[in-house]
């Protein structure tokens, strides 16, 4: 069991309080205006989404509704994670499941996107993204990836 202290859960708080989902989430899967896209950098990963259409250069990411509308999906398990922080691992049990058996996700694509999500946090805190809240935030990123990664054997 994940142990929080007042001030990782009052960090990871403020960082969703002050999130725009559409905007962040979106930036996530493409942080192509940060030198860096998943979908892209990590073309692998275009394979869980063959029925988002073209996703061959970044251009065509950026601009794909579909695509700005997962990482938006995205955040709002987040969301999910950072109101049960006590129970992240059974919050997140039946998407373990979908990810694991039905959609067969690299576990390493969670990692990914993690880093991806810090950086898009990161930009968006500019200097409030003291070393605590990056620790806080890390923190509860690895415990959202362990229990994704929790059904996989």
């Amino acid at each position: 069991m994940v142990v929080w202290t007042d001030q990782e859960r009052a960090c990871i708080q403020d960082i969703f309080s002050k999130l725009n989902y559409e905007v962040a989430g979106p930036k996530a899967l493409h942080l192509y205006g940060y030198g860096f896209c998943i979908l892209f950098v990590y073309p692998w990963t275009q394979r869980y989404f063959a029925s988002f259409g073209n996703l061959y250069n970044a251009e065509a990411i950026m601009s794909n509704p579909k695509v700005a509308a997962h990482g938006v999906v995205v955040l709002h398990g987040l969301d999910r994670a950072m109101k049960n922080m006590d129970d992240i691992k059974n919050t997140y049990a039946e998407l373990s499941v979908l990810h694991s058996e039905k959609l067969h996700v690299d576990p390493d694509n969670f990692r990914l996107l993690a880093d991806c999500l810090t950086i898009v946090i990161a930009a968006n805190m500019g200097t409030s993204f003291t070393a605590d809240v990056q620790a806080a935030w890390q923190k509860f990123l690895a415990v959202v990836v362990s229990a994704l990664r929790r059904q996989y054997h």
